[in-house]
Parts: C-alpha cells; structure tokens; sequence
C-alpha cells in the first residue's frame, strides 16, 4: 500500500482528540488501542513477542523503530511469522515532548498504578490488560514470551546500549538471550536484584517472559536520531519476528559486560543533589570514598572499588530512586542455561 497511513500520526492524533482516518484494514492486524497493535501470522507459530516503546515519550529512536516495523507489515516489506504485539505506550507524553505528562509510568506497573488516578496511573493499568490479553490469548501448545521495552536514555553512557535484565526470583539466565541482545548491538546487561515496577519487569514475573528494558543509547529529539546507530536492534527484533526460526551464534561469554546492582540511592529530602555534573555518563566508575549525593544530611560515598553509576537524576519525585551504584560481574558467576 502507499504510505498515506501513518501509524505515529494517527496515534498522536488520537492523544490530542483529533481526527484522522481510521487504521487500515488488515487480515493479521488487529487493533487493542490507540498505538497497540497485535499481529497474527496465518500460520501457526511458536513465538509471542511484545515490542513496546514510549513509555517515557521524549525517547523517540525506539518509536521510530516500532513505527516503521508496523508499516513495512501493511506495506507487505515484512512477512510475520510470529505472533506479535506492538505498544507505542504513552502517546500523551509524546505530544507533550516529555520523559512523562505527570508521573513516570515505568514505576507503575505490576500494580502500581492503584496508588493514583493520573492518567499514566490509568493507562499502565490499560497496558496490563492488553499484555495478558495478547498472552493469554495464544493458540495451545508449546510457546516462547518475549518482552522487549525499548528506551533510550537521559544521558550518553561508556556502554551506548544495554539491556537491564528484571530480577530473575531464582530462575537462572538465559545464554540464548544474552546472545539475541549482543547480537542487537546490546552487550552490557544490569541485573536487577529485586522485584520492580518497570514494564519488563511485569511481563516476566507475571507471564515467564523473557522481558528486557533495552537502552539503545541517548534521547534525541524526532528527525536527530542516526538510525544507522540502530540497525542491528532493528535486524534482529524483524527476524525474531519474520522467521519460524531463529538463528544465533553460539553463546561467547567474551560478548558479554555484566554488571551487578550495588547500591540504590533514593530521594527523601527536597534537599538532594547529586555530587558529579549532569554530563557524566552512565556506567562511569568513581574511586572509593568519593562523595556521590547528599540527601538532606545524608551523604552516600562510593564503598567498592570500580563501584559506577547509572541512571542518575537529582529531579526524581521523593521517593523515587535516583541513583543506582553497579559492579561488574564475571559471566561466569551467572547460573546460565
């Protein structure tokens, strides 16, 4: 078809109360909500994959990737083979040009948004459904669920992209999905320690997804981003997709830069800052004993050697976290399978 439809517009439109013409009619196409989109092949699969962007809606080389994946579908470029479930979250923040409209939905997920009735409160709640519909929903047999939720983030990072990996509850890492991110382009992975309210986070312990937080690299207003920089995510998430199977280079521990939660560092004082300038990146180390934040009277100083940072920000609401501590891990330490 010509390209006279476009997915991002008509979901924008929708998120300002505008008119636009409806979504093309498709056989494998059917649509949940407004930015979400589920696709089933004609014959049978073996896969459930959920591709979802914008949940922070100022991040927008992921949602050019799900954009353009969703039209080369309706154009007939790319052939599904697998079933697949396609979120451009939270379209409000987009129009908005903001990481979030009012509060960061990405902390209200596994239930969390029954503390509040914000809007992004209302629409994880929406968002949840549609996963376990989406899964739920799959023929009978012996399946594969993936959750991959990409971002891109506030700051640069001394790894561009990396996947965070949600707290596992005991169940051992898994060599075949380490191997898919790497070959994505996405070799450094932060393990999280304990359960969270992330997106990802919900799919797997919810649904036993492999579910991933990928951070393909810095925010970047729309037409700034280098999709070149992009190109292998985009490869591997259309053949994980497009084909009955996947094929994958043998797990190489050597591919891989793992790094271990040390420290969370919450917000709970209005007087809170954080000890180094905005334009560190992510995954920069600090020697011990250096002055990382102060928190009302609180000071936290480094304690392991090669201790980094990620995910600084001192403008979080009181509460939140605004600052992890990470060490790097040998692959071998991990429980693989």
């Amino acid at each position: 078809m010509s390209r006279t439809f476009d997915v991002l517009e008509w979901t924008l439109a929708a998120a300002r109360g505008e008119n636009y013409p409806d979504f093309p009619e498709h056989p494998q196409m059917t649509v949940y909500d407004t930015g979400v989109i589920a696709i089933e092949p004609e014959q049978g699969s073996s896969k459930d994959v959920i591709i979802s962007c914008a949940v922070h809606g100022d991040e927008t080389a992921p949602i050019e990737l799900v954009r353009d994946m969703i039209h080369a579908v309706l154009d007939g470029a790319l052939e599904i083979r697998q079933r697949v479930l396609f979120m451009i979250a939270n379209p409000w923040s987009i129009v908005a040009g903001k990481r979030f409209v009012e509060v960061n939905m990405n902390r209200l997920f596994s239930g969390a948004h029954a503390t509040g009735d914000t809007l992004e409160h209302q629409h994880a709640a929406k968002l949840e459904r549609y996963v376990e519909r989406f899964y739920t929903s799959a023929p009978a047999g012996q399946r594969q669920r993936y959750h991959y939720d990409l971002h891109t983030a506030i700051r640069d990072s001394a790894y561009e992209k990396f996947a965070v990996y949600p707290f596992r509850h005991g169940q051992p890492y898994k060599r075949e999905q380490l191997t898919f991110l790497a070959e994505c382009g996405v070799s450094t992975i932060l393990l999280n320690q304990a359960p969270t309210t992330t997106f990802s986070y919900f799919s797997s312990h919810q649904f036993g997804a492999d579910a991933f937080t990928v951070e393909l690299g810095k925010v970047r207003p729309f037409g700034q981003n280098d999709m070149s920089r992009f190109a292998a995510a985009d490869h591997m998430f259309r053949q994980l997709i497009s084909t009955d199977v996947l094929e994958l280079p043998a797990f190489d521990a050597s591919r891989h830069h793992i790094f271990d939660v040390c420290r969370t560092i919450d917000r709970t004082q209005s007087e809170f800052r954080l000890n180094f300038p905005d334009d560190v990146a992510n995954f920069t180390p600090f020697p011990r004993g250096a002055l990382l934040a102060v928190d009302g009277t609180t000071e936290y100083h480094v304690e392991q050697a090669q201790e980094r940072i990620i995910f600084p920000n001192a403008n979080v609401a009181i509460g939140q976290r605004a600052l992890l501590t990470v060490v790097e891990l040998p692959v071998t330490e991990l429980d693989l399978v």
